[in-house]
């Protein structure tokens, strides 16, 4: 029997009450940032450098899930900027996703721009970085997204929580390594320092005093949120006679696990709940570089914190005491890195692998050389050549008077192409130890891969030895995505899917593709618009080592790119 008039109007009544409560708790958080010059010291030395509002690092943003982040980018340093929200899905927000000349065109000095953006379906930590040249270098800080009111956490409740930034210091201005590095097309310095929350430790000249101290109490729990927002640089970290047990990584929660050491690419967090039982005295928290490839310049610096017991007692252990310091694990350590991601685990009953795949994809990742023009002056590691890095033989260009997201949503021509290659171009032993040099030089384009609204896409991801093999951090915006697997040599589709995990396999939006190896990711393509896939160590990305995904509409207004803000900054 149909309704009456007046219980439907009850129903409607009831409903919209129900989806107030549903919303009841979500709270909109404005903030300013303000992009500018501040001067810093680090090494004994003052450097100008860019930060956010003057802090270094830069605010921590702290939400709920479900909130919505309104913040308001003011660019009043010298350069061009934008932010990128790290690991934020941004659905149907795109436009807010920050990488520049992908989802928008960088703000320009003197000009600002509101990002806004809601947080659905995600908790744990993440972070916030400048998606231009070789800003991220000091412009970045934490985003650390709790339960909604009334949940909990899927384990004990900890006494603290403390962000643990790590970072990359350089004693010259950033843009300029990377600028000079493009001008010659050889590798640029590396980096001086590697920091802790902004500061080198103990270890480093004129560091002491400001080194990062965390104190905490005997017997209790703390969550550590350490964030790996070095540029370059892969890296170890311990804590002198305490256990990790990890409990999330990229905002996704883990089986917890217990570690001594944990292994964080550029891109990626790792969450993890760390009891103070030992004796109360004072404790490094170290990390130093995990480096992959061969003959590959690195930073060989230790970074330290330390943890203090405040053990309530006469005592004032203080600067006297020097701190316990942990074992760290070799430079070279591969096989170190490799039990560690294998033990990242997503929890029981929380995790759907499609069995129908939609777009079976596999892409090679690298470097390469490019042949110098006549009359350069070239500093590649042949003569005559200069670095480059590719995706499937294809070398991304960034486009300069258009954004990708914008010259999308308005079907303007002539800004790329949706040509990416599904597969290699050219087949061969991607891991040989004398790959021939006609396969050297890939091809600089800016190529799009188109999928459909819904489609389940499977992607392998194998390292090449070209140049030099090495463990490629690869990021996907907008997306998280199941990491089936993971292996060295060179895929194999028949023998490797044996090694598939359907039960639990880890979710992240930051694979680190092992060395002279493959991972194989798998996610649901429904979030439309552009999506940048790059590699995470930032030589790379500014070498070419990038593509994109177009993700198409799907019906409805739901499942549709909204329209572009007024305040999107254009490029002309």
């Amino acid at each position: 029997m149909a309704a009456s008039p007046s219980s439907s109007s009850r129903l409607l009544f009831l409903l919209s009450c129900l989806g107030l409560t549903l919303l009841a708790g979500a709270e909109v958080h404005h903030h300013e940032f303000v992009v500018q010059e501040t001067p810093v010291k680090r090494l004994c030395n003052t450097h100008n450098i860019i930060t956010v509002n003057g802090q270094f690092p830069g605010p921590t943003l702290e939400v709920r899930e479900g909130d919505t982040l309104v913040i308001n980018v003011v660019n009043r340093a010298q350069y061009d900027v934008t932010i990128h929200w790290h690991g934020i899905r941004q659905l149907r927000t795109g436009w807010a996703d920050g990488p520049e000349f992908v989802t928008q065109c960088p703000i320009k000095p003197g000009g600002s721009y509101k990002y806004k953006f809601t947080i659905e379906g995600q908790e744990g930590t993440l972070w916030w970085h400048a998606h231009s040249s070789w800003l991220r270098a000091t412009v970045y800080g934490a985003l650390i997204i709790r339960p909604r009111e009334n949940k909990a956490y899927p384990f004990a409740k900890p006494s603290r929580e403390v962000p643990v930034i790590l970072g990359e210091w350089w004693n010259a201005n950033p843009v300029d390594v990377i600028r000079e590095a493009q001008r010659t097309g050889g590798a640029p310095n590396v980096s001086d320092a590697f920091t802790i929350n902004g500061q080198p430790g103990d270890f480093y000249n004129c560091s002491q005093k400001e080194t990062t101290a965390i104190p905490v109490k005997p017997g209790e729990t703390a969550l550590l949120r350490f964030i790996n927002a070095a540029l370059n640089h892969e890296l170890f970290v311990t804590i002198a006679q305490h256990k990790m047990t990890v409990v999330a990584a990229d905002a996704s929660y883990t089986k917890p696990f217990t570690t001594s050491v944990l292994m964080i690419a550029p891109g990626q967090t790792t969450d993890v709940l760390v009891t103070m039982d030992q004796a109360p005295t004072r404790y490094y928290i170290a990390a130093r570089a995990y480096v992959s490839g061969q003959n590959v310049g690195f930073d060989n610096t230790t970074t330290t914190a330390v943890i203090e017991y405040d053990c309530g007692c006469a005592s004032d252990f203080g600067p006297k005491i020097q701190p316990a310091f942990p074992s760290l694990p070799a430079f070279n350590d591969t096989a170190t890195a490799t039990a560690f991601a294998a033990g990242i685990r997503s929890p029981e009953e929380r995790v759907k692998v499609h069995e129908n795949v939609d777009e079976y994809l596999f892409f090679t990742v690298g470097l390469g050389l490019f042949n110098c023009k006549p009359g350069e002056l070239c500093a590649g590691p042949n003569n005559n050549t200069r670095f480059t890095a590719s995706m499937n033989n294809v070398s991304f260009v960034f486009p300069k008077k258009d954004s990708l997201l914008h010259a999308h949503y308005y079907k303007i021509p002539g800004v790329f192409t949706t040509d990416f290659p599904a597969y290699p171009p050219v087949q061969f032993d991607y891991t040989a130890k004398n790959v021939s040099q006609a396969l050297w030089q890939p091809v600089p384009a800016t190529k799009l891969y188109p999928l459909r609204f819904g489609s389940v896409v499977q992607l392998v991801l194998q390292d090449t030895s070209i140049v030099t093999p090495e463990n490629h951090p690869i990021h996907i915006h907008g997306y998280d995505f199941l990491i089936l697997a993971e292996g060295f040599g060179n895929f194999d589709p028949e023998k490797d899917v044996e090694k598939f995990n359907y039960a639990d396999p880890p979710q992240r939006n930051t694979v680190a593709v092992p060395v002279n190896g493959w991972a194989v990711i798998q996610f649901v393509a429904d979030n439309p618009g552009v999506w940048l896939m790059h590699c995470h160590l930032d030589v790379h990305i500014t070498w070419g080592l990038a593509m994109a995904f177009l993700v198409e509409d799907g019906y409805g207004e739901l499942q549709s790119l909204q329209p572009p803000p007024v305040d999107l900054p254009m490029c002309e």
